[in-house]
């Protein structure tokens, strides 16, 4: 437990010193180029690749403030496309129907941009000037998005590290395993070569006491041709005589 603990802290504590070095979850203001035109936008940038966040966004939105975007696509690192919301119910912002807008970003493989903005209609558009009251709460809105999306890129990383954690334990099983497996099987083939050695050892014996056994009996198989031999000359001797 407390090296997941260990590692889990040690992750956030990366997460953390990036997310300060690149001033992540900071919302800022920023301009848009939408409808020919530059448009007044909150833009926060979080961690997570492009497609994650986009839907990520999305699915807040609607369960948060009950605002459902038309889905657009990521074209890929440094491009975007407009995330629509038409005439839509945000009392958050106004009493009056509303249009709000975000685009995503890629500005590399695991940081993404989110600028939101939006208006009355087609012509008249958010303003922290002219509109201070709806561009401050659409200030809210985004800020309340990038607290949620740190948590969940906590929560994201944690479970990441719990996953590879898992996967390294379940390695270090089938590792002992196999060296217990190794050992034993090592021991097994230590016991048959000592067992192979004493084998060899009586084989040996065994083969001189052959060798042995072998010249005595050379030479009493040559004793009994010599005597079969002096057998037979006697009996030729008898036959001539008779």
């Amino acid at each position: 437990m407390s090296k997941i603990c260990t590692l889990l802290l040690a992750l956030l504590g990366v997460l953390a010193a990036n997310s300060v070095s690149a001033q992540l979850y900071d919302v800022r203001p920023g301009d848009v180029n939408y409808n020919k035109g530059a448009r007044a936008a909150l833009k926060v940038q979080v961690d997570g690749k492009a497609s994650d966040v986009r839907d990520f966004f999305q699915s807040w939105m609607k369960s948060s403030y009950n605002v459902k975007f038309k889905n657009g696509g990521v074209l890929g690192l440094g491009k975007s496309d407009v995330l629509a919301a038409r005439q839509t119910p945000a009392s958050t912002i106004s009493g009056k129907l509303v249009d709000l807008y975000a685009t995503i970003v890629a500005p590399s493989d695991s940081v993404t941009e989110v600028a939101v903005f939006g208006g009355f209609d087609d012509n008249t558009f958010f303003d922290p000037d002219k509109t201070a009251t709806e561009y401050n709460a659409l200030r809210g809105i985004v800020q309340n998005f990038a607290g949620a999306a740190r948590l969940k890129a906590y929560r994201d990383m944690i479970a990441e590290a719990e996953k590879k954690l898992k996967a390294t334990e379940k390695e270090k099983e089938r590792l002992e395993k196999e060296r217990i497996s190794l050992q034993n099987n090592t021991a097994s083939n230590l016991a048959r070569i000592e067992e192979l050695k004493k084998k060899n050892i009586e084989n040996r014996r065994q083969v001189t006491a052959d060798s042995v056994s072998l010249l005595k009996n050379a030479q009493l198989l040559d004793e009994s041709r010599q005597r079969l031999q002096r057998r037979r000359d006697r009996l030729s001797a008898l036959d001539r005589k008779n």
